[in-house]
């Protein structure tokens, strides 16, 4: 190699990964294109109008900027029902991680061949449509369907469970046990199975084994399943008005009615961007614990 030419090649070798990162740049436009239409821009809508006046007497959005929609949320009606929504689906995540955390475990811990099958039928309801799952549920719960009859074959006094609080929390649980099973699924599959015969072999009961090994080497998938719950609960509007008859509303009954019923879409609006900022610091919450949580192992 001539001296002339070396340095020639040191350029083309420099080059080479600078195309490499435009190259890969140019293939994420699709994509954050997709994310800027679907996702940025309605936001930024949204986040406009939650500032906007609302016309009085036909509603919907004039225009202008204003505070009073955010101040209007400090009324204890509207403060009730985001309680409420809170409490439910903090409920609705405890009720799933708890049954999603049985269901992962007995799934992970069965033969490598039916695993898959046992999968299926975890994810066949998750493909239903959501309105059939709950009208399922209001045709076992409600007077004249199976628990009733069974109840009364029983010899107890049994009547309709539709609508209770107790349908709602069950048609929840049903709606998003799938989204809590698989992530604590796929965390405990990497689990070493020789873990829990060396557990068992110094001792440790059913319980220390799950408190020393299973859960502290699922805990990101504890966590994941626990947003998955969480954050969707905070926006369900239809199984509150079907199993729980409209009595206690979710925040997600609150803005669809703001929108519709009473056209204040200011209100709405202002009502949703709560809700989008209480979902995110719920995510930052549970990505700070599960960091501490790493960050305490590597210690």
């Amino acid at each position: 190699m001539s001296a002339s030419t070396a340095p020639a090649q040191a350029g083309r070798a420099l080059r080479a990964p600078a195309r490499g990162t435009l190259l890969g740049y140019l293939m994420l436009l699709p994509a954050v294109a997709v994310i800027v239409l679907l996702v940025i821009v309605p936001m930024a809508v949204i986040a406009r109008q939650s500032f906007a006046l609302s016309d009085p007497l036909l509603g919907g959005d004039v225009g202008g900027f204003t505070w009073a929609n955010y101040t209007k949320l400090l009324d204890p009606v509207y403060a009730k029902t985001m309680g409420y929504s809170l409490a439910m689906a903090a409920l609705n995540a405890v009720v799933c991680l708890v049954v999603g955390y049985a269901v992962a475990f007995y799934i992970a811990t069965r033969p490598a061949s039916r695993q898959p099958v046992l999968l299926m039928l975890v994810i066949i309801p998750f493909l239903t449509d959501f309105l059939v799952r709950s009208f399922a549920w209001i045709t076992l719960l409600g007077s004249g369907g199976p628990y009733v009859k069974l109840a009364r074959l029983l010899g107890f006094d049994a009547s309709s469970l539709v609508p209770s609080q107790f349908a709602v929390v069950m048609s929840l649980l049903y709606a998003f046990l799938p989204v809590a099973v698989f992530p604590i699924y796929a965390a405990m599959r990497s689990i070493d199975p020789s873990l829990r015969e060396a557990a068992a072999d110094l001792g440790a009961g059913w319980w220390q084994t799950h408190r020393r090994v299973y859960i502290p080497l699922s805990a990101s998938g504890i966590g994941s399943s626990v947003m998955l719950t969480f954050v969707p609960t905070l926006g369900v509007f239809v199984i509150p008005v079907l199993l729980g008859g409209g009595k206690d509303p979710l925040v997600g009954n609150l803005i669809v009615t703001l929108f519709t019923e009473f056209r204040n879409e200011p209100l709405g609006a202002a009502m949703s961007m709560v809700v989008l900022i209480l979902m995110l610091l719920s995510v930052a919450v549970v990505a700070g614990l599960l960091r501490l949580l790493s960050n305490r192992k590597a210690a």
